[in-house]
């Protein structure tokens, strides 16, 4: 885990496609974004952004998640998180959740919120595990 740079931006948004398309897709929804580099502009101005901490995921240098945690507020919003959709249940996204509440405390947040869709349980469950 790293922070990101700006370099980073077209991989991590490929990642953030793929995983807001397969779980939107699975529920019969339609994607999130339209093409990953609409997802890769996304995140580009996210990872480019002072107020928004970034944090990256990497296997054997290969980009396969990222986090976000917005600090512009007292309670500081976490997300677009993504882990690549092979890699889902292998604790990557635990790691990157538990690296945006570190840091969340570290800056002393009084609290942190996060939206996700409906229907995706996994990562609902692993939410409130980390409650």
């Amino acid at each position: 885990m790293r922070k990101g740079q700006e370099a980073d931006a077209s991989a991590a948004g490929a990642v953030c496609y793929r995983a807001f398309k397969a779980i939107a897709e699975a529920h019969n929804f339609p994607p999130d974004f339209p093409s990953p580099e609409i997802a890769a502009g996304l995140l580009s101005g996210l990872i480019g952004h002072e107020r928004f901490f970034d944090i990256v995921a990497e296997i054997d240098g290969r980009i396969v998640g990222s986090n976000f945690l917005d600090e512009r507020n007292p309670i500081a919003g976490v997300g677009p998180i993504t882990v690549d959709p092979a890699l889902q249940n292998g604790n990557v996204g635990r790691a990157l959740m538990e690296a945006v509440m570190h840091r969340a405390r570290e800056r002393g947040f009084v609290g942190m919120r996060l939206l996700q869709a409906g229907y995706h349980n996994r990562s609902l469950a692993l939410y409130f595990k980390l409650v």
